[in-house]
């Protein structure tokens, strides 16, 4: 894939207009008017690059949304053939409610470089890229992960935070952090972004835990590998039917926990840009005659890189 400045600033402008296009419904109650308007922008600007390009991370086929939908081909035919993820809003009651953390996301890779995740959810892990792989694993035990991690950087439990969405899922989880006196910043949604707050020590989240939705798994491993953190995932599946379509996908072992090199293959951009403000990033800001915007870009093997736009009224 040519990672080229004009398929960078490309990526921009499409999340960066998703994001405005959400504005207008920040704080409204109308999380579906504001996805539908994110997903009609996001896809036709998609529609206008010189790629082959594949969605097979779309939206959610258990939201009462409109979609981008997996198989669904983009772009004008030409160009080099590409996978693609997307969640046009991630965080759709957070935009509802005028909430942080809100933001529109893409991710890309080379054709078949990106796993194809049901929707279903997934059990995850992730760290910063201090971390040696294998030392925090999703096999051990709360207490084996919290220990590790205090012996590899020194410290203290009670000096530890971790991230992990506020369900009653996760009710056993959270009274082992307790009792193990562990921080925790706790999230209502949108766990792409959760997990990515381990990229960087300002965010100041040493670890994300905890089951979340498979596609954004996907999602938020694209963004983690272009860094080298860690991460690690492994499907969990309540019917025979959710089984049934896992295989259809290409999924075999159905047990198979997942290294991030094996979620996302090879070189690899993400692209997210806020709409409503949150730790990562600003939202959307209307100022005289302009949208401001910001958006966080990173590849392979580079740092997370916060571009902030401009864009005119019109």
């Amino acid at each position: 894939m040519n990672l080229s400045k004009e398929l960078l600033n490309n990526l921009i402008n499409i999340t960066s207009n998703s994001a405005i296009a959400c504005y207008p419904y920040i704080g409204k109650n109308k999380k579906i008017l504001a996805d539908k308007s994110a997903t009609d922008v996001m896809r036709n600007q998609l529609n206008m690059l010189n790629i082959r390009g594949k969605v097979v991370i779309g939206e959610g086929e258990l939201d009462e949304a409109p979609m981008l939908y997996i198989g669904e081909k983009l772009g004008i035919g030409n160009g080099p053939e590409i996978d693609i993820a997307v969640d046009p809003v991630e965080g759709t009651n957070f935009v509802a409610k005028n909430l942080p953390g809100s933001m529109s996301v893409l991710a890309v890779t080379r054709k078949g470089n990106l796993l194809n995740a049901p929707e279903t959810y997934m059990d995850k892990i992730a760290t910063g890229n201090h971390i040696p792989r294998g030392f925090i694993d999703i096999d051990n035990t709360v207490e084996k992960n919290i220990r590790n991690y205090s012996e590899l950087t020194n410290k203290d439990n009670s000096e530890i935070t971790v991230c992990i969405l506020d369900r009653p899922r996760h009710k056993k989880i959270i009274r082992e952090l307790h009792r193990l006196n562990v921080n925790i910043k706790f999230i209502t949604d949108g766990d792409v972004s959760g997990a990515l707050l381990v990229s960087d020590k300002k965010f100041n989240v040493d670890i994300f835990m905890g089951i979340g939705g498979g596609p954004e798994g996907v999602i938020a491993a694209a963004a983690l590998g272009t860094l080298n953190c860690n991460f690690q995932g492994r499907f969990l599946f309540k019917t025979n039917e959710d089984k049934k379509r896992a295989k259809q996908m290409g999924i075999k072992d159905l047990n198979k926990k997942y290294e991030i090199d094996e979620i996302v293959k090879g070189e690899s951009i993400f692209c997210a840009t806020g709409i409503t403000a949150g730790d990562l990033m600003n939202g959307v800001l209307k100022a005289d005659d302009k949208y401001i915007t910001e958006t966080i870009i990173t590849h392979k093997n580079s740092y997370l890189e916060l571009v902030k736009k401009e864009v005119s009224i019109t």
